[in-house]
C-alpha cells in the first residue's frame, strides 16, 4: 500500500522512499514512531555506556571497562537493525543528532565524575527502561500483526535483560541484593 498519495503533509513520504507494504499507513506510522524512539534511546544509551567505559576508575576498572565496552558494542549493533526495520515497513527514520535528542527518553549524564557503582546502577535502570519500552513496542506490533518487528524486538529484549542482569550483579554490594 503506497503512502505517497496521503493528503496529510506529515504522513507524506518521497515517492523514491515509498517502500511497498501491505500494512496500513496508520500502522506504519505508529510502529515507525515507536521504533524511532527506541532507536534514539539506543544511540543515547550507547553514548552513555561509552562515556562510562571511558571514565570508569577504581579497583574493578579492568572488568567494568571490558563489560561496558562489550555492552556498548551490543547496543550499537541494534541501531542499524531498528532503522532498517523502519525502512522495510515504509517509514522514515532518524536523520540527525538533533532528532535523537528530541526523541530520546534516556537521560544524558554529563557529570565530571560518576562513581563506578553509580555508573553501573544508572545503566541498569536505563536498560530496564529500554526493555519496558521494547515490550510496549512489541504489543503495538502484535496489535498490527507485524511479526517481523515483534521477532526482532524479542531478541533485543532478551539482550537488554542480559545487560540489566550483568549490571545488577556487577553493582550489588558483597553478599547482598541491596541497591
Amino acid at each position: 500500500m503506497s503512502k505517497a498519495k496521503n493528503d496529510q503533509k506529515h504522513d507524506r513520504i518521497s515517492p523514491d522512499l515509498d517502500t511497498p507494504t501491505d500494512m496500513s499507513p496508520e500502522a506504519v506510522n505508529k510502529i515507525s514512531t515507536s521504533l524511532n524512539t527506541l532507536l534514539a534511546d539506543a544511540f543515547a544509551l550507547y553514548l552513555k555506556t561509552k562515556n562510562f567505559h571511558w571514565h570508569v576508575s577504581g579497583r574493578h576498572f579492568h572488568d567494568y571497562h571490558l563489560m561496558l565496552d562489550e555492552q556498548s558494542d551490543a547496543i550499537f549493533a541494534t541501531t542499524d537493525q531498528l532503522a532498517e526495520r523502519v525502512r522495510k515497513l515504509g517509514g522514515t527514520t532518524l536523520k540527525s543528532i538533533g532528532q535523537v535528542a528530541k526523541l530520546q527518553t534516556i537521560k544524558d549524564n554529563d557529570e565530571d565524575y560518576v562513581p563506578p557503582r553509580d555508573m553501573l546502577r544508572e545503566l541498569m535502570e536505563d536498560n530496564k527502561h529500554i526493555a519496558a519500552s521494547m515490550r510496549k513496542a512489541h504489543k503495538l506490533c502484535d496489535d498490527n500483526e507485524d511479526s517481523g518487528t515483534a521477532g526482532l524486538l524479542e531478541t533485543f529484549i532478551d539482550e537488554t535483560e542480559r545487560r540489566t542482569w550483568f549490571l545488577f550483579e556487577a553493582s550489588r554490594q558483597e553478599g547482598s541484593n541491596a541497591a
